[in-house]
């Protein structure tokens, strides 16, 4: 953590690793801004609202196998943080970031995630497909 980051911030990202430690985000909700915005790598358009972030995220980490955080960069502000990960879907290995952006009270109000390779990438989407297809489309943000 550097000497910078906004202690705030610092609990929620605390709060965060412990939540994917336990493969529980029940408390997330309570970590993201009212109109927190979740950047798919399956979906141009983003996601807005907590609701869609936590069922997004809740749905996400029981897909992923063997989620682990690898390395952490926080950038010089302290209000935002990128995360590598690794996991499996499936058979597939990926590679990942998380891009998280927080506001002044520890809030996240933005969420990004970039996955490679492509076939792990084709991999989640067919699955996060089957699970939440029909629900997503309600929460994309206007053009």
């Amino acid at each position: 953590m550097t000497a910078q980051q906004p202690e705030t911030v610092r609990n929620a990202l605390i709060e965060w690793h412990r939540m994917i430690a336990s493969s529980d985000l029940s408390a997330l909700p309570a970590l993201l801004h009212p109109d927190a915005l979740f950047r798919s790598p399956m979906a141009f358009k983003p996601y807005r609202s907590a609701q869609a972030v936590a069922m997004i995220l809740g749905t996400v980490i029981t897909i992923f196998k063997n989620f682990v955080y690898e390395r952490q960069f926080i950038s010089g502000d302290g209000m935002s943080v990128t995360l590598e990960f690794s996991a499996m879907v499936g058979d597939k290995q990926l590679k990942g970031v998380d891009l998280i952006r927080f506001d002044e009270h520890g809030k996240i109000v933005e969420f990004e995630v970039m996955i490679r390779p492509i076939n792990a990438t084709a991999a989640l989407g067919e699955e996060m497909g089957k699970r939440l297809g029909a629900l997503l489309p309600a929460f994309k943000t206007a053009p």
